[in-house]
């Protein structure tokens, strides 16, 4: 719902929220599931540094309103949330857990240092994804108490502002806790040309094999070319912060509709399955469309069964031979 609600702002709104149901054709674990429920706000004439602030006084009255605190127990950690939260940059963040330094690394190099680092990579992945790789695999499970990762990479972000001291960043924050993202916010990109040429590149990621690049919305740019306001925008999922405040260990706990077991369905009557215990193969199509299974067969008394197949057959003129009392008898044993 994020370009729907930035249309709200070019249309004159100056803040707007929503809690939308989202989901993504992607896997189930503990902390994730494809269908959740996301909260995002936009508000006219601010960054990601107003955002922040928001974002960590929201939280700290959410974990009181929940527990009278602002800790909160998760597992075997002790999680508070009262502000101000650490801030970290994403470069320093790498290079403080692995020692590496992204700054003005090429693709070729940052694939190179990830598969040093044993991390999983392809051919397929462009800067954007090898760096939220490595930052993914290394880093992120470091970060326990509430967290700002700031001033992501540009390939990492193709709907956020260029950062106004650094053109090779851009100004972002995701909010860890207890190793998971539960909070992604930007100061929100709104030059058209520039959001035009972010969605080209994505563009040709996607055509390299990226399945997680983004289409180019062409409404949206022309939204755009009418004028967004300076804004800034933040979501965050529900049901994985829900999980934090409340020590539930995995997200089906806190889903009013978790994932269920498939529902199980009765084996399908197979002709072999009259044969076995009898039937002649001749009455073996009439006998399936009028008792269905084995079970139901024998549910009823031989002698009902013989005379309802017989009336059935002289009632439809099958040209089949009658079937005898003792031989109905016999499937039943």
């Amino acid at each position: 719902n994020e370009l729907y609600l930035k249309r709200l702002i070019v249309g004159g709104f100056d803040g707007v929220y929503e809690y939308s149901k989202n989901f993504r054709n992607e896997g189930m674990d503990r902390t994730h599931n494809p269908e959740f429920t996301a909260m995002e706000i936009y508000v006219a004439y601010k960054d990601y540094n107003w955002m922040m602030e928001f974002t960590e006084n929201l939280l700290e009255h959410c974990a009181v309103a929940v527990n009278g605190t602002s800790e909160a127990t998760f597992g075997k950690h002790q999680v508070d949330f009262k502000a101000p939260y650490g801030r970290i940059t994403m470069t320093d963040a790498i290079k403080k857990f692995t020692g590496f330094d992204i700054t003005g690394k090429s693709e070729k190099e940052l694939f190179e240092a990830a598969k040093d680092m044993g991390i999983e990579v392809d051919e397929t992945m462009g800067k954007g994804k090898l760096i939220d790789e490595i930052f993914g695999e290394k880093c992120e499970g470091n970060f326990i108490q509430p967290t700002f990762i700031t001033d992501y990479p540009k390939e990492m972000s193709p709907l956020c502002k260029e950062h106004r001291e650094n053109p090779e960043l851009t100004e972002r924050f995701e909010l860890m806790v207890c190793g998971k993202e539960i909070a992604n916010a930007y100061s929100e990109l709104n030059d058209p040309i520039d959001q035009r040429n972010r969605f080209e590149e994505q563009l040709k990621l996607s055509e390299k094999g990226d399945d997680e690049a983004m289409f180019i919305d062409h409404d949206f740019l022309r939204a755009l070319e009418y004028g967004m306001p300076p804004t800034s925008g933040l979501g965050i999922g529900m049901d994985r912060l829900i999980m934090f405040l409340t020590n539930k260990q995995s997200i089906q706990e806190v889903l009013f509709f978790p994932q269920m077991r498939p529902e199980k369905k009765a084996a399908t009557p197979k002709p072999e399955d009259f044969i076995k215990i009898g039937v002649p193969q001749e009455w073996v199509d009439t006998v399936m469309h009028e008792f269905g299974t084995v079970a139901k067969l024998k549910e009823q008394k031989h002698t009902q069964v013989h005379q309802k197949l017989n009336g059935l057959r002289k009632k439809n003129k099958l040209p089949i031979a009658a079937l005898q009392l003792d031989e109905v008898e016999k499937w039943f044993e």
